[in-house]
């Protein structure tokens, strides 16, 4: 994107570029916390998006910038964030 086509807000998809699906989200969330999530698997919905993932191209070029955690330290992290937020005071 040349300057002459920038706004002053954009817009940019961060992530891997790498779809998971919802079962591997899970279990690394199980493996990376111990937290065990309740879920059942059932028929996909009609409807349901068969996959979807981010194109990070613009970001990573953009803001010199590429996701470098693992799933596993990315959702331990999310949980650690969680978790201190139950102790913190407003």
């Amino acid at each position: 994107m040349n300057d002459q086509n920038k706004t002053n807000c954009e817009f940019f998809n961060v992530g891997t570029g790498n779809g998971v699906s919802v079962l591997e989200i899970i279990n690394s969330f199980e493996r990376s916390t111990g937290e065990k999530v309740p879920h059942r698997i059932t028929d996909r919905r009609e409807g349901d998006i068969e996959q979807i993932y981010a194109d990070t191209t613009f970001a990573n070029e953009e803001l010199k910038w590429k996701a470098e955690s693992t799933l596993d330290e990315t959702l331990l992290s999310a949980w650690k964030w969680q978790e201190n937020l139950k102790t913190m005071e407003f």
